[in-house]
Parts: C-alpha cells; sequence; structure tokens
C-alpha cells in the first residue's frame, strides 16, 4: 500500500515500507527438518536446561528414532508439531500439539536464545492457536509450565491462556508449576 501526504504545498507519494526483517515461517514438522531441529536442540540446550528439565545425553544419541516417531504419531493424527524457521533454514523454535484427546491437545514449545524476549514464541503459539482449531479441530489447548519459567508464562497469558491449577512434578520433568488453558474458536 502506498502512503501520501502534503507537505508545505507538495503531495508526496511514498513507497510502503518494507520490514527488512524476514518474517519468519511456522510450518509442520518433516523429515528433512531432522538435521535443523537436531542443530537447534544442541545450540540451545545449555539455554533450556536453565527453565525446564534437561534433555539427557540419551536424547540426543537417539534423536533420529525420536524424529521419526514424531513423524508417525503426527501422520496418525495423534499429534502436531512445527517448526519456526527463518529464512536461511536454521529452526528459530519447536511447536508441539500432543495428547489429543476429544478436542483437546497439550502445547509445548520452546524458542532459540538468540530470539528469546522479542515476541516470536507469543506470534507463533497465537498461530499455532489459529491452526489448532482450524486445522485440527481442536477447541481447547492445555500447556503446563515450571514456577520457575516466567517467559513461559507471559507467552501463555499474552496468548490468552489462563491459569486452572497445578501441575506437579511428573507434569514438568521434576518441577512444579501452573497448568494453562484456552479456549479456541472454530474457524470457518
Amino acid at each position: 500500500m502506498w502512503f501520501g501526504g502534503i507537505i508545505g504545498n507538495y503531495l508526496t507519494i511514498m513507497p510502503p515500507v518494507v520490514d527488512r526483517w524476514a518474517v519468519p515461517e511456522l510450518r509442520r514438522l518433516t523429515a528433512g527438518d531432522a538435521p535443523a531441529v537436531l542443530a537447534f536442540e544442541l545450540a540451545n540446550r545449555a539455554y533450556f536446561a536453565a527453565s525446564v528439565s534437561d534433555r539427557s545425553d540419551e536424547f540426543f544419541d537417539q534423536f533420529a528414532d525420536r524424529h521419526g516417531a514424531l513423524l508417525a504419531e503426527q501422520e496418525a493424527g495423534a499429534g502436531a508439531f512445527y517448526v519456526l524457521v527463518a529464512e536461511d533454514g536454521s529452526v528459530l523454535g519447536r511447536f508441539n500439539l500432543y495428547r489429543f484427546s476429544s478436542g483437546t491437545a497439550e502445547l509445548g514449545y520452546r524458542v532459540a536464545e538468540h530470539v528469546a524476549g522479542r515476541g516470536v514464541a507469543t506470534a507463533a503459539v497465537l498461530e499455532l492457536c489459529r491452526l489448532a482449531a482450524g486445522r485440527h479441530g481442536l477447541r481447547t489447548l492445555r500447556a503446563a509450565t515450571s514456577r520457575d519459567n516466567v517467559a513461559s508464562q507471559r507467552v501463555l497469558a499474552k496468548a490468552g491462556f489462563v491459569p486452572i491449577g497445578p501441575a506437579g512434578p511428573a507434569d514438568l520433568g521434576g518441577k512444579p508449576g501452573t497448568w494453562y488453558q484456552r479456549d479456541l474458536v472454530l474457524q470457518p
């Protein structure tokens, strides 16, 4: 869209402002994403371990099998797994819907340290809420976050989730926390 205005006695026409930052793409996980997802997990391992339970060395040793299992679960319709991908193909975040049951699913997500605090997670969670309703027919999403993970608590609140009760250590890899929930409006 072009913008115009009057400066003094002159009509000015200005081209639209082009965002110099490319918008990342939230898309379904594929087999071809495995190397980039593994690189993302390894590069951010220490950062993630500061707020959520660390993925063990076993997780990384068995990454190919785990990635394949997620794809099989997605193909079976039991979950939906997304990656947020930068223009250069690197993974900026993972956003997962899992444990589908009677129109409800659980949400899990993590974003790279270098994009944390910039609204990336909130924007992707909001988009995933839209996809959960429109593409996956879900009516409710639930997410648990530890008491120490203030950033995730803020993301969930900004995305319209409300606290609904305590999350036990078994829900959060040994840490106590809170369950959040968002009721979705089904998209036409």
